[in-house]
């Protein structure tokens, strides 16, 4: 591809060798999350979120745990200003609560953001300005010591008004455009801020570090992260928060390494929205964590009502291979991973193991309230008969015998792929019940008697179209003793060569089913099946489907 040569490398690594956080291999708890999607989400919206719309959300972040929610930028619009207001005169802050409001580090910007969040039971203001090379230079053509010094006149009016105003304040400062500032720097203008806030233990200051536009490897990010963690100031009353957008896709992994790497908090969005490739996805982030056993602290466990809440809210929406969420991110269409899936299942119903193991699934789909029966397994040309086998055990409580899996498994495909289309569960009871249930009938038994009587004795009466005949034969059993009636009264040379039987239920009173497979000159199997209250009744009338297929087939 033509044009690279116009590239290059824009990031800064740190100074000094930083890579203590590759000795970790996991997070041994959840980070602070911090929603900023009625702020960096909404403003990446085509059309932005109204007062109701963006009340409806705030209270949805709320439900699901949020405990910092970033609002908006109050100064930038009325209706950012209303919202927020609108949130504390209502009383709609719960007490476990924070709203945070964004502003640049320019006078009447913040004193705008002061009046906007005057009376807020807890707030976090936030202020911001560009660090990076590139927009001092092209931007706002100043020295490194002019930016600082922006930077330090917005920490000392944030101090001065949050003395003045009513409410309780605590304060952040991000770096924006941390991605091209030299890491020594942007810690120098950090350093700079906290000096003037003086952090406290019972009143922490937050650093930000944003990756604005990702333009390095996550792991680049990580040795950043840890270099400003280490050469902070007030450094155990700083909280070293994130913020990583998706430029390169690996926005959930900077995040993932950058808390490996000393930082205590992410700021991120439900789904990653946000502008351009959006923001980090505190979802795919947050049920990580949840699939290594470790507590996120945020409840996704109904994830379809949130995904849908979303849709709605936003128009924006959530791509069928979105992690944990999408539609399809638990299904298996492959016959491979059908059958280890199944087996995966069973085995752990068997042992009744409480840790999940099943290949292919990182977590239970329960867990998020998606279910086993029409999730998991889905049948279209590329599936096996171990999917199909476990669909129809799902969702029906037909347990097919081994031997009859394969035979199954090709029938569905077939069906799937002469139609180009996936089947659902009841197709797939629609196809089985017509091909073994009730296939076309030659014939059919209307009664059997039996006596004991040289083994047993049987009058089978077979109809065949208005037509009853009475046969009379012996066998080793009951079964055996209508397969020869049947031998006999059609000149049959088949044998019966397979039976299996099961209940449909636990229940005292569940039908029984059975399955019948007959054998012509020793090659082919044709199976039938029945059911019915009556084990016996439900064997014969497999037999006759068994033997009607094998007579259609000749």
């Amino acid at each position: 591809m033509k044009g690279f040569e116009k590239y290059q490398k824009s990031y800064f690594m740190p100074p000094e060798e930083c890579y203590e956080w590759v000795k970790k291999d996991a997070i041994a708890k959840a980070p602070v999350w911090c929603s900023v999607d009625l702020r960096d989400g909404n403003q990446a919206l085509i059309e932005p979120m109204g007062l109701e719309e963006k009340v409806e959300f705030f209270k949805l972040l709320v439900e699901i745990g949020f405990k910092e929610i970033e609002v908006g930028f109050p100064a930038a619009s009325e209706t950012e200003f209303v919202f927020l207001r609108t949130l504390i005169e209502r009383n709609l802050i719960p007490d476990d609560v924070t709203v945070q409001v964004l502003t640049q580090a320019r006078e009447h910007i913040i004193r705008k953001t002061f009046e906007a969040v005057q009376g807020a039971p807890n707030a976090i203001v936030h202020v911001y300005n560009s660090t990076s090379v590139a927009q001092r230079e092209q931007v706002f053509r100043k020295s490194k010591d002019e930016i600082k010094q922006i930077a330090v006149d917005g920490a000392k009016l944030l101090k001065e008004l949050a003395a003045e105003v009513e409410g309780n304040f605590r304060f952040e400062y991000s770096p924006e455009s941390f991605h091209g500032t030299e890491v020594e720097y942007a810690v120098e203008v950090c350093n700079a801020v906290l000096d003037v806030w003086e952090p406290q233990a019972e009143a922490p200051a937050i650093i930000n570090i944003p990756s604005t536009v990702e333009n390095a490897m996550p792991h680049v990010f990580a040795s950043q992260v840890e270099y400003v963690s280490k050469h902070l100031k007030y450094r155990d009353c700083v909280v070293l928060s994130l913020h990583p957008h998706n430029d390169r896709g690996t926005g959930v992994a900077t995040a993932e390494l950058g808390v490996l790497a000393g930082a205590d908090r992410i700021e991120g969005t439900l789904f990653g929205n946000g502008e351009r490739t959006g923001n980090m996805d505190i979802v795919t982030m947050a049920m990580n964590l949840y699939s290594h056993g470790v507590d996120p602290c945020l409840d996704f466990s109904d994830m379809q009502r949130i995904a849908d809440a979303y849709e709605h809210l936003t128009d924006m929406q959530v791509s069928m291979r979105q992690p944990y969420a999408g539609e399809l991110v638990f299904t298996a269409f492959s016959g491979s991973h059908q059958d280890a899936i199944s087996k995966g299942m069973n085995y752990r119903e068997e042992k009744k193991q409480d840790l999940w193991t099943v290949p292919y699934l990182p977590i239970d789909p329960k867990d998020v309230g998606r279910t086993y029966d029409s999730d998991v397994i889905r049948i279209n040309s590329q599936s096996g008969r171990g999917g199909v086998a476990y669909v129809l055990k799902q969702n029906f409580g037909i347990v097919l015998p081994d031997r009859m899996r394969e035979e199954v498994g090709y029938l569905m495909k077939g069906v799937s792929d002469r139609k180009h289309a996936e089947l659902k569960a009841e197709d797939m009871l629609q196809i089985f019940n017509d091909t073994y249930y009730n296939p076309p009938k030659i014939f059919d038994i209307v009664e059997c008697h039996f006596q004991q009587k040289d083994g047993i004795q049987t009058q089978v009466s077979i109809k065949e179209g208005d037509t009853v005949t009475v046969v009379e034969a012996q066998g080793n059993g009951r079964l055996n003793a209508v397969n020869n009636a049947l031998k006999k009264h059609f000149g049959l040379q088949h044998t019966l060569d397979a039976y299996e039987e099961h209940s449909l239920s636990k229940k005292s009173d569940a039908k029984a089913m059975a399955y019948v497979g007959v054998t012509k000159d020793g090659q082919k199997l044709y199976w039938g099946v029945n059911s019915d209250e009556d084990i016996l009744r439900a064997s014969i009338d497999a037999l006759v489907s068994a033997l009607n297929r094998m007579m259609q087939a000749s």
